[in-house]
């Protein structure tokens, strides 16, 4: 039989799924190493580690770490049912046009219109139908629209032991530079 295939998640503004780094533990695990850097947002601590893979260090041994997790809920909106059934008609009218464009397809005899306006109607019904039964069950107990995050108190990095001070080094000459440069060197 064959070595079983590798599973790894990658993640990067330009990358795909690629191939799993062996010491990437399968099952969720503390993380391991030396604090080199601790920093306010996950935005400097990544800059920190953008910093150190421009400076050629093996980033491979560096982890970004939240500390402090919290979930934030933030409210964008307050509910009403004006909202609601607008909401609905619009969410129904879309899936109802895309279910009568496809019946239009496959219609050899008559008006292809008919089920593109067919569709459309029966999707501003139920639409409107089921965004009231759902916002009606809650009794008013939610009368908002928010959004969640989980967010940090603050972000470690940490370094395998090996790496460890020449990270720290690295990162001293980055906050010498000032907040308001990139890792390439150039003013923000």
């Amino acid at each position: 039989m064959g070595a079983e295939p590798e599973v790894i998640v990658v993640t990067g503004p330009f990358q795909g799924q690629g191939q799993q780094p062996r010491n990437m533990p399968r099952l969720p695990t503390p993380p391991t190493g030396w604090p080199i850097g601790s920093y306010e947002t996950y935005e400097e601590a990544q800059r920190a580690v953008d910093y150190l893979a421009d400076s050629e260090f093996a980033v491979q041994d560096v982890t970004i770490v939240g500390v402090d997790l919290m979930s934030v809920e933030r409210v964008v909106a307050r509910l009403t049912w004006g909202k609601i059934l607008a909401n609905g008609a619009l969410s129904g009218a879309w899936f109802g046009l895309f279910v009568g464009l496809l019946l239009s397809f496959f219609i050899s005899r008559g008006n292809p219109l008919w089920p593109i306006l067919l569709g459309l109607g029966f999707g501003l019904v139920f639409g409107i139908g089921f965004a009231a039964v759902a916002y009606g069950s809650s009794r008013g107990n939610r009368d908002f629209a928010s959004t969640s995050q989980l967010v940090a108190g603050r972000y470690d990095v940490l370094c395998e032991p090996r790496n460890a001070e020449k990270g720290r080094e690295l990162l001293a000459k980055l906050q010498l530079r000032g907040p308001n440069t990139n890792p390439g060197g150039s003013a923000l």
